[in-house]
């Protein structure tokens, strides 16, 4: 069984084509700018890179240009459409309807659009992406798989809000987190690491990347998270605030006179590390900028791992203790600088690393020293691998839902 695996942003297609007989990568690639003047295509196959200069005025085509390219006699890895047995969606945001990965009908579509309000930057371009299969591949089945489902195993009072409880019933306003496929792969991948039994194993995770959050799983199951009821709650990231006094907004609103659009904006797209910093929202330049004497640089970061660490700690309280700590996503897997200052305010756990262990980007490694109380592991995240294994399960086994807990 070969899988299509699509992941549709706001103006890109990301994808993989896998092979489920061994789980091979056959190519991946980008759609990028799609809508936008100066859109290409980036195709890799193996070790090679392939760009196509191509207007993408819609997802449509952007996935039409995909599929062309996957057939393409010199660099596509498939002779006939056929051989696409399946095509697996990562979708945003699933609300509470599913905690599980669907095969995609007229039904689940119908609750995805209902639920464009709770998400309104993601789902749309994930409803476009599968829309546009349905129409370029009508005989192939869909399957979405969702960011928020591996997170709706967390308890009420993990989830609800210090609100009114009618703002819950009437409006659905709760935690949700998201990366929870992310979150979902790199917790079992540590148990599996570790020779651990993954149902009677308590790991924190922390996916760092532009966007990032922290989530504590215990016995196989999200029972907190970072991110709440958008992506934006929880520790800092590349630019946006994460957790603040939500009576800032108020202030900005009402005193420096910022209407709504534009305090959002600020929140999401210029606060963060590069808020911050005032330099970038990439990780490296902010790194680069800090070793260099940068204060505002060097602060950003204080800031950063900081708060990584406080969410660890109250994490490891909720779980009443913790096996492991794992860190993955762009910065999680590649910087040693932020993996190591994050783990020295974790002594009270007993967390010990290995300096030259540490010293690794991008590849699985126990980074704790043996006499550590807690092993800290990094873990490469692989969201499209799972996308694709539950997507094969559900069209092998003929189910509508694939439940995860």
């Amino acid at each position: 069984m070969k899988i299509l695996v699509v992941n549709c942003g706001s103006s890109s297609v990301k994808y993989q084509f896998i092979d489920m007989q061994g789980e091979k990568v056959l190519c991946k690639g980008l759609a990028e700018r799609v809508g936008i003047e100066g859109s290409r295509l980036v195709h890799r196959v193996n070790a090679d890179k392939h760009v196509i200069e191509k207007p993408m005025k819609d997802h449509e085509e952007a996935l039409k240009l995909i599929l062309e390219v996957l057939l393409d006699p010199e660099i596509g890895v498939i002779k006939d459409l056929s051989e696409i047995s399946a095509v697996g969606h990562r979708v945003v945001h699933g609300a509470e309807r599913f905690a599980s990965s669907v095969l995609i009908d007229d039904e689940v579509m119908k609750v995805l659009e209902d639920n464009v309000h709770l998400a309104p930057l993601h789902n749309p371009p994930n409803i476009m992406g599968i829309r546009a299969v349905q129409k370029l591949l009508p005989n192939v089945p869909n399957v979405g798989v969702f960011d928020t489902a591996f997170h709706q195993s967390m308890p009420k009072k993990a989830f609800l809000y210090p609100i009114p409880y009618e703002f819950y019933e009437k409006y659905r306003i709760r935690r949700y987190g998201f990366h929870g496929t992310s979150h979902r792969y790199v917790s079992r991948r540590a148990a599996e690491i570790l020779g651990r039994d993954y149902y009677d194993f308590k790991v924190i995770t922390c996916h760092l990347g532009n966007g990032a959050s922290i989530a504590a799983v215990r016995h196989g199951r999200s029972v907190d998270t970072s991110m709440g009821f958008t992506p934006l709650e929880g520790v800092v990231m590349g630019t946006r605030s994460g957790d603040i006094d939500p009576a800032i907004v108020i202030y900005m609103q009402q005193n420096l006179g910022m209407p709504v659009d534009k305090v959002y904006d600020l929140l999401n797209k210029k606060s963060g590390m590069l808020g911050l910093a005032e330099l970038s929202s990439d990780m490296r330049d902010i790194e680069d900028a800090a070793c260099a004497g940068n204060e505002k640089a060097q602060m950003a970061l204080d800031i950063y791992v900081y708060r990584i660490a406080k969410y660890i700690g109250a994490y490891a309280a909720a779980m009443n203790g913790v096996d492991a700590i794992v860190f993955t996503a762009g910065v999680g897997e590649n910087s040693p600088y932020v993996r190591e200052k994050v783990c020295t305010y974790l002594g009270f756990l007993g967390v010990k690393i290995d300096r030259t262990l540490n010293d690794v980007k991008g590849v699985e490694r126990i980074i704790s020293t043996p006499d550590s109380k807690v092993a800290v592991v990094v873990v490469p995240t692989d969201e499209e691998l799972v996308i694709a294994r539950d997507t094969k399960k559900i069209v092998e086994s003929g189910i509508k839902e694939l439940k995860l807990f």
